[in-house]
């Protein structure tokens, strides 16, 4: 018996590490692209904008399509699309280091986006779907580690690798990097994959709310992301958002319509039916929109406040990421009451945290203090997200695993557009210290969405 089961858990180690890994390197480009920006733009003397546009087409092709890429997956096979979508990125990782000019880059991080896509709600629905009780437990735990510290990773790793300017390659290393990962990851994930299962059902696409959801995400990021940088009148910014609001509203009440009719909606809307998963991706997308806004203002205080390098700002968020890491792997050996309790107590603690950092010396990064609180921070932050996460996959069937997938990918972009463009904002204006107070009072009402689910 053990003989057997060795092999089975050592296939499930490696398919959890690919898994995590595809994740991983989607989730870290954002932040490696910021952080070469500025190299960037000073290689190839492309328009002002060309950082914005950078960054932006990854974003917005990943938030467009992420849902179609769910769906996609529930049709043709999570496995399959899995590996469609790491080759594609693979590729389109490549292309964003050999771009000859402006145009050709930000084409490339269009297609890195959409690639990345496809392959980044079908982690979710695999692990839901090859893992069971406390192994699930302990990968969704650790899915969520890296969905929440991808950036902050990021950021490490891109300041790293620009300014070690390998081979002189500066900042194309950062997207470089990807390609031998990718190279690596692609057999291995073929063999611990294996085939798809027999009788997938091979539904229409839904094109009527592939159209209505595009279109409404665009409304939604495209404001919130190019908007101030393109100089956009102050009353379209929220203008268009709502107008994308609106839309995604539609786009709800009409995927509702069609299942009732007994069609095939793009995204199963039922799972938001489920005892306690509305409140608790809720609860989830104001966690993750609160750190993202906290980390892209301690980054700007870090940098342009005290003069920090690139690396050296990133390198001052590893304290967090321990903290996250040590929560994160002591949470599934902790007792169901108190892992239960945890979503409701993170918030707050991360809330004290946040508050406590703005009070720092305005003179210097004052590394110990300083340390200690991001370590609590990221402890914090586990606590309120990794076992809520857990707990709301336990919640919903296997069979809608892909729509959980495709909400959770969704919700959480969409809450880290929201907090870093509306909690900048708060830091960038002439009241600074408004931003870590909203973002604490978001994080209360986090408490209270993970307390109701």
């Amino acid at each position: 018996m053990s003989a057997m089961s060795e092999p089975i858990s050592r296939r499930r180690t490696a398919l959890l590490v690919v898994l995590l890994t595809g994740q991983a390197m989607a989730s870290m480009d954002t932040s490696i692209a910021a952080v070469a920006a500025p190299a960037i733009r000073a290689d190839l003397a492309g328009p002002p904008a060309l950082a914005q546009l950078v960054l932006a087409g990854y974003t917005l092709a990943f938030a467009v399509l992420v849902v179609t890429g769910a769906r996609l997956g529930a049709r043709h096979g999570a496995a399959r699309v899995f590996l469609v979508g790491l080759a594609g990125f693979t590729v389109a990782s490549l292309a964003c280091g050999l771009a000859p000019g402006p145009g050709s880059l930000v084409a490339a991080r269009v297609l890195q986006g959409a690639t990345g896509a496809l392959m980044v709600p079908q982690v979710l629905a695999l692990i839901q779907a090859r893992f069971t009780g406390t192994a699930r437990t302990r990968a969704i735990g650790a899915y969520s580690m890296i969905l929440a510290l991808g950036v902050a990773a990021g950021q490490v790793l891109g300041g790293l690798l620009v300014t070690l300017d390998l081979g002189g390659l500066a900042w194309r290393a950062a997207f470089l990097v990807n390609v031998p990962v990718g190279l690596l990851l692609l057999p291995l994930g073929r063999r611990v994959l294996g085939p798809p299962p027999a009788g997938t059902r091979r539904e229409a696409l839904d094109p009527p709310g592939v159209l209505l959801l595009s279109a409404a995400m665009l409304a939604l990021v495209v404001p919130l992301v190019l908007g101030r940088d393109l100089g956009w009148p102050r009353w379209s910014l929220p203008a268009v958002a709502a107008a994308g609001a609106v839309g995604l509203g539609l786009f709800l009440r009409y995927e509702d319509r069609l299942a009732r009719r007994g069609g095939a909606p793009l995204l199963d809307v039922t799972v938001l039916r489920l005892p306690g998963v509305a409140a608790g991706l809720l609860a989830a997308g104001v966690v993750m929109g609160c750190y993202a806004g906290f980390l892209f203002t301690l980054t700007l205080r870090l940098q342009d406040g005290l003069g920090l390098s690139a690396l050296a700002a990133g390198l001052a968020f590893l304290p967090y990421a321990a903290g996250f890491a040590l929560c994160g792997l002591a949470v599934p050996r902790l007792p169901r009451r108190v892992r239960d309790a945890l979503p409701v107590a993170g918030p707050p603690g991360l809330a004290v945290v946040v508050l406590a950092v703005a009070l720092l010396s305005p003179d210097g990064w004052p590394w110990l203090v300083g340390s200690g609180l991001l370590l609590v921070g990221g402890a914090a932050h586990a606590a309120a997200f990794s076992p809520l996460v857990a707990r709301l996959a336990g919640a919903v069937p296997v069979t809608a695993a892909a729509a959980f997938s495709a909400l959770v990918s969704t919700g959480t972009l969409l809450a880290a557009v929201l907090g870093v463009a509306t909690l900048g904002a708060l830091y960038l204006s002439p009241a600074p210290a408004a931003a870590p107070a909203a973002t604490a009072a978001l994080l209360l009402s986090g408490a209270l969405a993970a307390h109701q689910s």
